[in-house]
């Protein structure tokens, strides 16, 4: 999570002069609280992180306390793969967090039967990474999701219309799963070169090969 810093400079005999910062860790939006607040030139010091919610400093600190241990600076990656002999779909998704000062990577596959066409596989691919952040306890954070699917992304951010009825209900299943655990979403079209690792693992999936992996990356 980012986190900017709004305050009002204080100047003698005149109303003051509104400041803003760039968004930042929350290490860093505290020091620099706390060197603004010991000029004693600043009033109504607040932050605000990504979500829009506010916070002064002595809540600001309490807050790193609570959620240092929460998954945060979330990134998936997602992919789906289609048989078009059997109807079955391999879902795969690769997850990048961190969890107190240490960072994660998960790595998970899933067949799935009846499915109907390339596309709904991607859109059942989003949905299986969505069940594994809620498994991993990921809410209330904003979270990158990048696939090489940009039908999938484009009407998820509504700028494509979506006429198919099974892809629609979809759709309303991933809204309300995101909904639900309080994410902020941001979506972003990728090259399949770059989706490599959820590829493979939709393709293992379709082959039989389950995965369920997480490490601590170094």
């Amino acid at each position: 999570m980012k986190y900017k810093i709004e305050w009002t400079y204080k100047l003698k005999g005149k109303e003051g002069v509104y400041f803003t910062s760039d968004w930042m860790d929350a290490e860093l939006a505290i020091l620099g609280g706390e060197d603004i607040e010991k000029s004693g030139k600043a009033r109504e010091l607040t932050f605000y992180d990504e979500m829009g919610q506010s916070w002064s400093l002595k809540e600001m600190k309490k807050l790193t306390v609570e959620i240092e241990e929460d998954p945060h600076e979330v990134m998936v990656y997602f992919d789906g793969g289609f048989n078009i002999s059997t109807y079955q779909a391999g879902l795969g998704a690769v997850i990048y967090f961190r969890q107190g000062k240490k960072k994660f990577r998960l790595r998970a596959n899933e067949l799935i039967d009846e499915m109907d066409s390339n596309n709904e596989a991607e859109y059942a691919a989003l949905y299986y990474a969505l069940n594994l952040l809620e498994e991993l306890g990921v809410h209330q954070v904003p979270c990158d999701f990048k696939g090489d699917s940009q039908g999938v992304l484009k009407q998820l951010e509504g700028e494509w219309p979506c006429y198919e009825e099974n892809l629609n209900r979809w759709l309303d299943r991933i809204e309300e799963k995101i909904k639900s655990l309080g994410l902020k979403p941001r979506y972003q079209s990728i090259p399949r070169s770059e989706n490599k690792e959820a590829d493979k693992l939709a393709t293992q999936a379709l082959e039989g090969k389950e995965i369920f992996s997480k490490m601590q990356l170094i």
